[in-house]
């Protein structure tokens, strides 16, 4: 079977860049806008690729150490490398090509891009190995994600600051919560297994409660980041309806309804990262 270019953009989940690259633009448009730096359309591309490439790593990576587990799951086998679309070895070539990519890229940045990209490599590499030792790899999901504001900052200051650190922090347990919803559905088969994750640990009930306590974090520290950098209208409405939307999650998926962890997961999730950027960057460039 040869496998399609579309065979490739599903075994990395392309689609799924839409959860860390709105807030990689958002941190990047906030250095520009509350910093000295200037616009560079170089530095962007950049950023952007720099997300496309680590994104290929960690999905790929992922889908390459859990091969022989998602072929003995029923819902994961028809995945790209058990169903035998793509190879192993040609899996992990993808994995080495975008990982070297990565690092170039970085490292034509600046001196602080080029010293932190190994470390960002090593943590999205690190989260695959975690559910088999760790009921909270869910925060290091969080953390894999939550790298981007942060790297997307440094990108255009070539320095740390605190506010791209609280839009990390809105990332992590924003992801984190969300993979403990979508965990649900692996939770049988992850306790059959020896697999650790918060599902597989505790109640669906408590499950739940977890999700929820982690994504009223994620909107403390949304609503954080709005009064650290003085948002206006705009910027407030986008918190409410981020809030509203994560709220929305937890209603539609109960320890009785979870037929639709898929939407909540998927279509609700995009919906919370695009328009909370969206509106939070119209403020910032506008108002």
């Amino acid at each position: 079977m040869r496998a399609k270019i579309s065979d490739y953009f599903s075994l990395v989940k392309f689609s799924h860049t839409i959860f860390a690259m709105p807030f990689a633009l958002l941190s990047y448009t906030c250095a520009i806008m509350l910093t000295d730096c200037a616009f560079d359309w170089v530095v962007l591309i950049k950023m952007i690729l720099c997300m496309v490439f680590a994104r290929n790593v960690a999905m790929g990576f992922n889908r390459y150490i859990d091969r022989d587990v998602d072929a003995k799951n029923p819902r994961t086998a028809s995945r790209e490398i058990p169903a035998g679309v793509i190879s192993p070895k040609v899996a992990l070539r993808l994995i080495v090509i975008n990982g070297i990519l990565f690092f170039l890229t970085a490292s034509s940045i600046n001196m602080l891009t080029a010293c932190l990209s190994p470390v960002a490599l090593g943590v999205l590499i690190f989260y695959s190995y975690c559910k088999r030792f760790t009921a909270f790899s869910h925060l290091v999901l969080g953390l894999s994600l939550g790298i981007a504001p942060v790297g997307a900052w440094i990108a255009v200051t070539g320095s740390f600051a605190l506010v791209p650190c609280i839009l990390s922090l809105v990332v992590i347990f924003w992801c984190a919560g969300f993979d403990v919803i979508y965990a649900l559905q692996d939770r049988d088969f992850d306790i059959k297994n020896g697999l650790h994750s918060i599902p597989a640990s505790f109640s669906v009930r408590t499950s739940l409660l977890i999700s929820i306590v982690m994504h009223m974090i994620s909107v403390a520290s949304i609503v954080w980041f709005a009064v650290e950098i003085s948002g206006g209208v705009l910027l407030w409405l986008g918190v409410v309806l981020f809030a509203c939307i994560l709220a929305s999650e937890h209603i539609i998926v109960t320890p009785k309804r979870q037929l639709n962890i898929p939407i909540a997961f998927g279509t609700f999730n995009a919906m919370a990262s695009v328009e909370l950027a969206l509106l939070a960057m119209a403020d910032i460039l506008f108002f």
